[in-house]
């Protein structure tokens, strides 16, 4: 990396990153987690794993979605010295800096329908679409704006794209990198005829 040049990392990427990971993992847990009857019995366990799930979905997109706005409002233009990271890296480098907390979540949802069937895998699961539908109101943002919003990777990687060591955003054009506003995998270009 040149002298003055910042890495940068989509901040709808870094939202999207977990969301997939808590998502399918979630709904295996919870498909599993339903099998053995538990010490409460698969009603009781699946009706408290709904309620985690729709209580997941909102909490986790609630949270910081003013912070996130504020940041988004204040953001500057990114310099040409900026770096842009492409979407396949920052999901790589997301999953491996998170692989030993998403195996975590995954046993401690499995071991949880021991107790109460398919909740743990319900309530991660909704973490999961939680993030996802975040993603999609910052690519919303991104849209209306004409801009898609990057963060400084060192600062993202340490505490999330706003967490307390993120001191701003940049912007870039809707053309910059291989990611639409949202965060989801720009398609390919269709060939002329």
């Amino acid at each position: 990396m040149g002298r003055g040049a910042v890495a940068l990392a989509r901040v709808a990427v870094l939202l999207r990153a977990p969301a997939g990971w808590l998502w399918w993992p979630g709904l295996l847990a919870a498909g599993g987690g339903a099998l053995p009857p538990g010490l409460t019995g698969r009603r009781i366990g699946v009706l408290t794993g709904a309620a985690l799930f729709i209580v997941a979905v909102f909490t986790v997109f609630a949270v910081r979605r003013k912070r996130y706005a504020h940041l988004a409002k204040a953001a500057s233009r990114a310099g040409k010295s900026a770096i842009l990271q492409d979407r396949a890296v920052t999901l790589r480098v997301w999953r491996r800096a998170h692989r030993w907390w998403l195996l975590l979540a995954f046993v401690a949802a499995v071991g949880s329908s021991f107790a109460l069937p398919a909740a743990g895998g319900l309530l991660l699961a909704g973490s999961g679409l939680g993030l996802w539908a975040k993603a999609l109101w910052l690519g919303r943002w991104e849209q209306e704006h004409d801009a898609l919003l990057w963060v400084r990777t060192e600062a993202a990687v340490r505490g999330g794209p706003a967490g307390r060591d993120v001191r701003g955003y940049l912007t870039t054009g809707v053309a910059a990198k291989d990611a639409r506003p949202g965060g989801a995998k720009a398609g390919r270009p269709k060939a002329r005829a």
